[in-house]
């Protein structure tokens, strides 16, 4: 046990070093969120959404922008990553050698979640110091359970997305047009007061939108109602026990072509 720990802690050690170094990598994952939030927060200005209790909309990106930042950290990073690893043979080497496969997964599931964790500090604080708003400390608890369950559930997903996707040429494309779409349509990148209801209704079949509306819970409980968004949260991690499900019966280690 204490030898799997140590090579899941190097396998991790390893991804954190590949990641920071990687400028693509640190610009679309780390910096492009805060200039979304930075744009977004300008350009819709301090009005208040009546919807949501009169949130402001400074206010909203924030929650808006940590969930972009964590599913940006888990399935767009390693749909994207583990494929070019895949197609590039790294995994088929890698399973070649001693190393149990689980601690690759760890390894990268694990940089992921870490990733995501300093991206909903980064956020926060940002939107706590420039637009004024308050950092969640009465709901940390919240925001701790939604994180660990949202960055879990969109890790498995980002794993199953990989059976999906040919060629490392095509996985920014897929990866991008399945989560674009749902950023407009969950109220991610548009105030969701100017969403039709009949679309935000529809887009709550998919976890990007409950875990959006779990963040919001979480970082101002008056705006999605009080009390602890179960409802969401079960919904996200049911989607991750699919994503698991699925990267179970089709990940594949050796390139496709």
């Amino acid at each position: 046990m204490t030898r799997s720990l140590a090579l899941v802690a190097h396998e991790f050690r390893y991804c954190q070093k590949v990641f920071w170094r990687n400028p693509g990598s640190v610009f679309f994952t780390v910096l492009f969120p805060v200039v979304l939030l930075l744009i977004f927060a300008t350009i819709f200005g301090n009005e208040p959404i009546d919807s949501l209790g009169g949130l402001t909309t400074e206010r909203y990106y924030v929650p808006a922008i940590v969930t972009l930042a964590v599913i940006s950290a888990t399935f767009t990073s390693l749909g994207m990553n583990v494929t070019i690893a895949r197609e590039a043979g790294l995994l088929k080497r890698g399973r070649g050698t001693p190393q149990p496969a689980w601690v690759f997964i760890a390894g990268r599931v694990g940089n992921s979640i870490v990733v995501s964790v300093i991206m909903v500090v980064v956020v926060t604080a940002i939107g706590a110091v420039l637009f004024g708003a308050p950092v969640p400390w009465s709901t940390l608890p919240l925001v701790a359970v939604t994180l660990v369950v949202g960055a879990s559930a969109f890790s498995t997903l980002g794993l199953a997305v990989t059976a999906l996707i040919p060629s490392r040429e095509a996985a920014p494309a897929i990866v991008n047009l399945i989560t674009l779409p749902l950023f407009f349509l969950s109220g991610v990148f548009i105030p969701e007061n100017e969403i039709p209801e009949g679309v935000l209704s529809a887009s709550s079949i998919f976890p990007v939108r409950e875990f959006f509306q779990a963040f919001l819970a979480s970082f101002d409980p008056a705006a999605d109602g009080p009390g602890f968004p179960w409802l969401s949260l079960v919904a996200v991690a049911a989607w991750g026990l699919l994503g698991l499900l699925l990267a179970i019966r089709y990940f594949r280690w050796e390139p496709r072509r």
